[in-house]
C-alpha cells in the first residue's frame, strides 16, 4: 500500500466531494484543531471546493502559537544568564517575547539552540561539562513523551547539568475552554492525528458527550480530510455525537500506552495560560514533585515583567475559533512570515502562516 498517492487519489477525491456536496443539508461549523489541519485545508483549496454550508474554523492546536508572551519572556530571561546554553524546538525562536525574540537573543551572542529532537540535549551536556543547559519544552501530547525521555535518561546517566523548563499542552482542556465561550458556535470538530497516535482517539469521547458535537479524528491528507468531513456532516444531519478515527493506519483507541505512562511517570496535570484563552484548568502539564532537582522553574528565578500584545494582531480571536486572518488588519500588509507580529504568522503551523502561503490557491 502507498501511503501517500491512494489518499490523494482524484477519483477517490472527487467522489467524496460528490457526496458531501449530495448530503449536505445545513451549515456546519468545523473546527480543526491542528495546525497541520489548516494547512492542508488551504493548501488543497477545501473551502472553496466544498459546500458553502460548510465553514472552516481554526484551533488552538499549534504549540508554538498557544505559548504566550510572559512565557516567551521567560525564556529569555534564562537564555540571558551567564554560562547558559538554552535549548527548544521548532519556531519558537523567532515569536517575539514583549522586546525581542530569542532569534533576536542569539543574534546578540547568546547561545541558543533549536533541536530536532530533545534527546539532543544530552550529548550537548557531556559536550559542554561546564555549561547550564536549560531544555524549554513546548508540544502537545505528541511532544511530552520525548521530554520525559530526556529526564528518564539524565537521571540514568547522572547528569547533573541539565534542566528542564516544561511548557507541554494538552488538546481536551483548550477545547473545553472554547466550546464554554458562548461566542463560539462549533458544530463538529477535526480531530488531531499526531497527538491521537500518542493518546487514543477515546480521550475525545467525554467532549463529544459533553457538548453534543461529533469528532472525527483525520489524517492529513486530502482524501482523509473529506472523508472524515463526509462523515461529520452524517452525524450532524443524524444528530449523532461519536468519535470517528478515520486515521485507523496510526491511530487506535487507546493509543501508545508506553509512552502514555512514562509521562505519566514524571508528569502531572497543571492550570496552565494559553494565548488567546487565557488562564486553562489542567492545561498543561509540570514535574511532579520528586523531580524538582531537574526543574529550571524551581532553579532559577523565573518571575518576569511582560508587556500587552500588539493591539493590531488578532492571534487570540483567531486560536479561540472567533475570528480568521483575513480578519485581521495587518495580515500579509505589516504582518508577514518575514515580518511577523503575532504567533499565528509565526510558526510554520499557524492559520496565518497557512492563509499566507497558500492564498493564492484559496482565491
Amino acid at each position: 500500500m502507498n501511503f501517500i498517492d491512494e489518499f490523494r487519489d482524484k477519483k477517490s477525491f472527487l467522489a467524496l466531494r460528490n457526496l458531501i456536496f449530495k448530503e449536505s443539508k445545513t451549515p456546519i461549523n468545523i473546527m480543526e484543531i491542528c495546525g497541520g489541519h489548516t494547512h492542508s485545508i488551504m493548501k488543497y483549496a477545501l473551502p472553496s471546493l466544498l459546500p458553502k454550508e460548510l465553514s472552516f474554523i481554526h484551533g488552538p492546536g499549534c504549540p508554538v502559537c498557544v505559548m504566550p508572551r510572559n512565557r516567551i519572556d521567560v525564556a529569555i530571561k534564562l537564555a540571558s544568564m551567564p554560562g547558559v546554553i538554552l535549548c527548544t524546538l521548532g519556531d519558537l525562536l523567532r515569536v517575539r517575547g514583549s522586546e525581542f525574540s530569542l532569534l533576536d537573543l542569539r543574534a546578540k551572542g547568546k547561545d541558543i539552540r533549536a533541536l530536532y529532537s530533545p534527546l539532543e540535549v544530552l550529548e550537548l551536556a557531556k559536550q559542554n561539562p561546564n555549561k547550564t543547559l536549560i531544555f524549554f519544552a513546548i508540544g502537545f501530547e505528541t511532544t511530552t513523551p520525548m521530554s520525559a525521555l530526556l529526564l528518564k535518561k539524565l537521571i540514568e546517566e547522572d547528569i547533573k547539568n541539565v534542566f528542564l523548563h516544561i511548557n507541554h499542552v494538552t488538546v481536551p482542556a483548550p477545547i473545553k475552554a472554547i466550546m464554554d465561550d458562548e461566542n463560539v458556535k462549533i458544530d463538529a470538530f477535526l480531530g488531531p492525528s499526531h497527538v491521537s497516535v500518542i493518546t487514543g482517539y477515546d480521550i475525545y469521547k467525554p467532549l463529544a458527550t459533553r457538548f453534543k458535537t461529533p469528532i472525527a479524528v483525520s489524517g492529513f491528507e486530502p482524501v482523509d480530510i473529506l472523508e472524515s468531513i463526509l462523515n461529520l456532516v452524517r452525524q450532524v444531519n443524524q444528530g449523532s455525537f461519536e468519535v470517528y478515527n478515520q486515521y485507523s493506519r496510526a491511530v487506535s483507541k487507546q493509543g501508545n500506552i508506553k509512552a502514555k505512562n512514562l509521562v505519566k511517570e514524571y508528569f502531572k496535570t497543571c492550570d496552565f495560560e494559553f494565548r488567546g484563552l487565557g488562564l486553562v484548568k489542567e492545561g498543561g502539564l509540570e514535574l511532579k514533585e520528586e523531580f524538582s532537582a531537574y526543574d529550571a522553574s524551581k532553579k532559577f528565578d523565573c518571575t518576569v515583567q511582560s508587556k500587552d500584545e500588539s493591539k493590531a494582531c488578532i492571534c487570540h480571536k483567531i486560536l479561540r475559533g472567533l475570528a480568521k486572518p483575513y480578519d485581521c488588519k495587518v495580515f500579509a500588509k505589516a504582518c508577514t512570515p518575514k515580518n511577523p507580529i503575532g504567533s499565528c504568522m509565526v510558526s510554520s503551523e499557524g492559520a496565518c502562516a497557512a492563509y499566507y502561503k497558500y492564498s493564492k490557491v484559496h482565491a
